[in-house]
């Protein structure tokens, strides 16, 4: 039951991706009271979760992953059924490995075999025959699997914000929060105008600032910032690159590629993961990363020269990447109603379901999938110990 002596039972500190979907499954709860705030306006390009797509997939190189993405499916399947919003396009997608590349395919075949998940393994001979777009060498080794697809960043988060004020959460935005609280397991949630709000349970969904946030009460995470970009090419052809007719693709080397379908602009998407220059929310720009883009541009021409073209539009956005680009969802040790979670620059896929396991943690002080999270805790060695090794696998 609600208490009273509290303004709110859950307030949501950040309504991109992750913190718009906790607000909804927190106010899906019968009578809990629910408080979203944003520091900037709902939608805006600050932070990591605003564009037409992003990909979503089952093959990953660890079970945990494949286990977390199969109710991120599920529970993407349900905020659709309650907004009718179509936000997951399945597509089809690819992972290409080049020989003597430095991604092993065996890790992502052995995962979706040990969880049940169909794949097939196609030569580069193959996978030209399907997709005539690809140029591959002999040599080049491919995983396709048919579930994955595009998933809507703009939908998803209207949809998951819709959904909760629909339930009776109250969503602010352009309301910064500039300290959190504690006294004996109550919170204060203060924001930039000198309100305070009394809660039992804080929600940290907060991204680049998240250290922030987090110094207020005394915490601090290793993350590093990147300032990425994607670009929309107007090839001579985008109806070859439809969502019916070709699939999402990574490129798993070092450098890693990605791309998608033509959706939501004129043209395919692509880009390279972690390809950008480390900044801060205050120093980042959005101006085009000139190198970044020629790296791109270089890799079409080579292998998907059909989609070169002229740029419709070069999008930047922030990652804020933990050392071996492994989450965060967890509670803190120290003031266990405060839940947090970070997406480590390949969030967005899960948006939904890590939301609402940062409300079954901060609500029912445990989840389902407690098993796919434990390798996400905030104390774990890689985000305490004074030289974290680094790991770029995604």
């Amino acid at each position: 039951m609600p208490d009273m002596g509290r303004d709110w039972d859950v307030v949501v500190v950040g309504l991109g991706a992750i913190g718009s979907a906790a607000a909804h499954w927190a106010a899906a709860r019968p009578g809990v009271r629910v408080l979203g705030l944003e520091q900037f306006e709902f939608d805006h390009p600050n932070g990591a979760s605003q564009d037409h797509s992003r990909i979503i997939r089952l093959s990953y190189h660890r079970r945990d992953y494949v286990r977390l993405a199969r109710r991120a499916y599920a529970c993407w399947a349900e905020v659709e059924a309650a907004s009718g919003e179509r936000i997951v396009t399945k597509t089809g997608g690819i992972d290409l490995f080049p020989a003597g590349g430095t991604v092993d395919p065996a890790d992502t075949i052995g995962s979706l075999a040990a969880e049940g998940i169909a794949f097939e393994r196609l030569d580069a001979a193959e996978t030209m025959r399907r997709w005539p777009q690809w140029r591959l060498a002999d040599d080049t080794s491919v995983i396709y699997q048919a579930d994955s697809g595009v998933a809507d960043p703009s939908r998803g988060n209207a949809a998951h914000r819709a959904l909760a004020v629909a339930n009776g959460a109250t969503l602010l935005d352009r309301t910064p929060v500039v300290a959190i609280g504690e006294d004996h397991g109550e919170y204060t949630v203060t924001t930039a105008d000198g309100t305070v709000h009394r809660t039992g349970r804080v929600v940290l969904a907060t991204d680049a600032w998240t250290n922030d946030i987090l110094a207020t009460l005394g915490h601090r995470l290793p993350l590093m910032v990147t300032r990425e970009q994607v670009t929309y090419f107007a090839c001579p052809d985008p109806a070859a690159f439809a969502p019916h007719r070709f699939p999402i693709w990574i490129w798993m080397d070092e450098p890693t590629f990605y791309g998608l379908p033509t959706y939501g602009e004129a043209g395919p998407k692509a880009a390279q993961h972690v390809g950008g220059d480390e900044c801060t929310p205050q120093t980042r720009t959005f101006e085009v990363n000139a190198a970044a883009h020629a790296r791109v541009l270089g890799f079409l021409e080579r292998h998907l020269p059909g989609a070169v073209g002229p740029d419709i539009v070069t999008k930047t956005c922030i990652y804020t990447l933990t050392p071996e680009r492994d989450f965060v969802v967890d509670r803190l040790p120290d003031h266990p109603g405060v839940v947090l979670a970070l997406g480590s620059g390949h969030g967005f896929k899960f948006a939904s379901v890590l939301g609402r396991i940062l409300v079954e943690l901060a609500l029912d002080a445990a989840t389902p999938s407690a098993g796919e999270i434990e390798a996400f805790r905030v104390d774990r060695p890689t985000l305490i110990e004074a030289r974290p090794a680094a790991n770029v696998r995604i």
